[in-house]
């Protein structure tokens, strides 16, 4: 029931994912519930599940749950700030590890997506390791079980020595916030994180606004799914009294429209896409054999601005399929290529470069792709 955790910097990169197969549950939470079992959950309103999902430890951890949120009553695990955190309890809308909320429409398509609303009440303890973690999870298909491909964090609050996975790439202004981004991946997904320079202890928001944000990075596109919207804590040491007062979420169908600032009715966060094909350059050099190739791709700037998070797609030429890659996370659906950045090479500077590689096999007489588009625009040839 765990997704990846954000980690100390100096394990950025580390996988702790704590994945399990089966959740206990208590049943819907009438009147206040405790939950004292490892994975143990519950529903609350009728449409959001509550769970305790202590993965990262053995030691003892338990929360009361009530009608609109929980808290944490027991905390006996202790983590280390180097490390992972101990837990993560949380509710949620949508589906997580096969566990899915009361009558949710979730997974539903970014391009679906009318509205996605959300509010949220933080109680925060001192003498405590935590932070408080929002989450967004989306992937390319509609999953309902395992580890999505694309994690949204939103850091609401932290406390100690911590801080989100990966390294800080800027900040941005979302949702009406400053924030501090960072971009990272645990060898299982990436990671957008949003941290907030103080507290926010109340806040009702737009889920959109920072699903359009990661989307115009070029970590995703319209077509992935968003699978589920989480909130809770991440204890790494104490965390007795930390408490959700309240959460509540809601995803709408009917398409999804950039979102504007009034009362220009300019989008709000422009991507930076190079434009049309006179911003990037991609060569493609490839080595073939019998029925196997390698093929490397390079993705060369030409533009006067950086590109901040890249996804490069184009198709196979029929009978092939690639294997394994290396320096990117690359996906093939029939003849569609989608060749997205890892956590350290996702900023290309204006002049730069950046590559990747991957291994395959074909059938017939080999040919290269001939046209490439990076972030949705054409790319000339190298």
């Amino acid at each position: 029931m765990r997704r990846p955790v954000p980690v100390f910097a100096a394990l950025a990169g580390l996988l702790v994912t704590g994945t399990i197969a089966v959740l206990t549950s208590a049943g819907p939470a009438q009147a206040d519930v405790q939950i004292c079992d490892q994975y143990g959950s519950t529903t609350i309103q009728g449409r959001y599940v509550v769970q305790n999902n202590r993965w990262g430890t053995t030691a003892q951890q338990c929360i009361n749950v009530t009608d609109t949120g929980f808290s944490i009553t027991r905390q006996d695990g202790q983590g280390s700030t180097s490390g992972a955190p101990v837990s993560y309890p949380s509710v949620f809308l949508g589906c997580h590890y096969t566990n899915c909320s009361p009558g949710t429409n979730l997974p539903m398509q970014v391009s679906q997506i009318s509205s996605a609303n959300s509010s949220i009440n933080y109680t925060y303890v001192s003498g405590a390791t935590y932070n408080a973690s929002y989450d967004i999870w989306l992937d390319p298909t509609p999953k309902r079980d395992g580890v999505n491909q694309m994690e949204i964090m939103i850091w609401f609050n932290r406390q100690g020595s911590i801080q989100p996975i990966g390294s800080s790439v800027g900040t941005a202004t979302v949702a009406g916030r400053t924030w501090d981004v960072w971009r990272g991946n645990n060898g299982g997904n990436n990671v957008v994180s949003y941290l907030a320079p103080s507290p926010i202890t109340s806040w009702s928001f737009s889920v959109l606004d920072f699903i359009n944000d990661v989307r115009n990075r070029g970590a995703i596109t319209n077509s992935w799914y968003l699978t589920s919207i989480q909130a809770g804590f991440e204890p790494w040491i104490g965390g007795t009294g930390l408490a959700v007062n309240s959460f509540s979420a809601s995803v709408n169908g009917g398409g999804n429209p950039p979102p504007t600032n009034p009362p220009t009715g300019q989008p709000t966060n422009p991507p930076t896409n190079p434009p049309g094909g006179s911003s990037c350059r991609v060569a493609y050099t490839a080595n073939s054999w019998n029925n196997g190739f390698t093929a490397s791709v390079t993705i060369s700037n030409t533009g006067s601005s950086a590109i901040n998070g890249w996804t490069l797609t184009y198709n196979l030429p029929s009978g092939q399929q690639v294997t394994n890659s290396w320096n990117a996370t690359v996906s093939q659906s029939g003849s569609a290529v989608t060749a997205r950045n890892i956590s350290w090479n996702g900023t290309i500077a204006p002049g730069g470069t950046a590559s990747f590689g991957y291994q395959g096999t074909f059938s017939g007489t080999y040919a290269s792709p001939t046209s490439f588009s990076l972030n949705g625009a054409a790319c000339s040839r190298a």
